[in-house]
């Protein structure tokens, strides 16, 4: 494992970004980085965008939501982890659907 600052691992993911601004792989890794940072807005926005750049991307709509549930905003994850049911049903996934479910049935 990589020993390397989180700050140093979001600077090159965001100039590798720069060069492919809708690649999802790293804009969920961004995403993931500020989550990590806790800066859950820019989280958000970098889940968002990931979804934007792949909807079936179903991972993407779990983390978003833990991220919303740990900033309070409790409807806008259950609207995530809903989303993401359906996306991970069109995409024939069905580890994450489970794991979608069962993060909403915790905040229901």
């Amino acid at each position: 494992m990589s020993k390397e600052p989180a700050s140093d691992r979001l600077g090159q993911l965001l100039a590798m970004l720069g060069r492919q601004p809708n690649d999802r792989f790293l804009l969920y890794a961004v995403a993931m980085e500020y989550k990590k940072l806790g800066e859950n807005s820019l989280a958000i926005e970098y889940f968002n965008r990931t979804i934007e750049a792949d909807c079936n991307y179903c991972y993407a709509y779990y983390q978003r939501g833990q991220v919303q549930q740990l900033a309070g905003q409790i409807e806008q994850a259950r609207l995530s982890y809903r989303q993401g049911i359906q996306a991970a049903a069109r995409a024939g996934d069905e580890h994450a659907r489970a794991e979608l479910e069962s993060a909403l049935q915790l905040i229901e």
